[in-house]
C-alpha cells in the first residue's frame, strides 16, 4: 500500500519559532473536531488538525480495527508511519518545525500518538493522551534520548479501557524514559472540562 495524503487544517501563528499542536480526533471525528478545544492552549501554537484516513462504517479513524477494543495492529503500524511521513511533508509544505510538534489525541486519535511514540519515540515534542489504549496487545520496546513529555488522562468509569491496562501503559511509558504525569477523573471515556484544564495547566508548565 502507498501512503495517501490526510485531509487537514492548519492555522500558523506569526512566530517562526512557534511549537505545533497536533490535534488527532476520537473515531467519527474529522478535522474540525478538536479545533474548539485548542483556544484553551493559547495562541502562541500552530494548530494541525488531521482526518484519519480510514473509514468504519462512514466514520473517520486513524487505523483499522477487527472489533471493539481490538486493534488491526499492522494496520496500526502502517498508518502510524503514513501520519509521521504526512508530517514531515506537511512541515516543509507549511513551514513548521517538526522537533516542535505536541500531539494532542482523544481515544482512537490518543492511540495513534501513542503508536508514535512506540516507533518514533524522539519525533514527538510532547503528547496529551486523552482516554488512551495501548497501541498493542504487546507493546514492542520503545525508549526515547530526549525529555518527552507526556500527559495522559483517563476515566475511572471508562468501560472501553481498565484501569490496569493504563497503569500498564504509564509503566512502560516511564521504563522509556517519558516523563510521565498521568490523572485519573471520576468519568467514562468521555471528555470533561476537567480534562481540558489539566492537560492546558500542564502544557502552559511545560511549553
Amino acid at each position: 500500500m502507498k501512503y495517501q495524503p490526510l485531509k487537514y487544517i492548519y492555522k500558523a501563528t506569526e512566530n517562526p519559532e512557534a511549537s505545533t499542536l497536533l490535534l488527532l480526533h476520537g473515531t467519527g471525528g474529522d478535522e474540525n473536531d478538536l479545533l474548539p478545544l485548542a483556544k484553551n492552549f493559547g495562541s502562541h501554537f500552530n494548530i494541525l488538525s488531521v482526518r484519519g484516513n480510514v473509514l468504519e462504517h462512514g466514520m473517520p479513524r486513524f487505523f483499522r480495527r477487527l472489533g471493539m477494543g481490538v486493534f488491526d495492529e499492522k494496520d496500526v503500524e502502517f498508518r502510524t508511519h503514513e501520519l509521521v511521513s504526512f508530517l514531515k511533508d506537511t512541515a516543509k509544505n507549511e513551514g513548521f518545525d517538526t522537533t516542535k510538534i505536541i500531539a494532542l489525541g482523544y481515544s482512537n486519535g490518543a492511540n495513534i500518538a501513542g503508536a508514535i511514540l512506540v516507533h518514533y519515540p524522539n519525533l514527538l515534542h510532547g503528547a496529551i493522551l486523552f482516554r488512551p489504549m495501548l497501541p498493542y496487545q504487546q507493546m514492542p520496546f520503545f525508549k526515547t534520548d530526549k525529555n518527552v513529555n507526556v500527559f495522559i488522562s483517563s476515566g475511572k468509569l471508562d468501560t472501553m479501557v481498565s484501569n490496569s491496562e493504563i497503569d500498564m501503559y504509564t509503566s512502560l511509558l516511564k521504563k522509556g524514559n517519558f516523563i510521565v504525569e498521568h490523572h485519573r477523573l471520576n468519568t467514562g471515556h468521555n471528555l470533561k472540562e476537567e480534562d481540558i484544564s489539566l492537560a492546558a495547566k500542564w502544557t502552559q508548565k511545560l511549553f
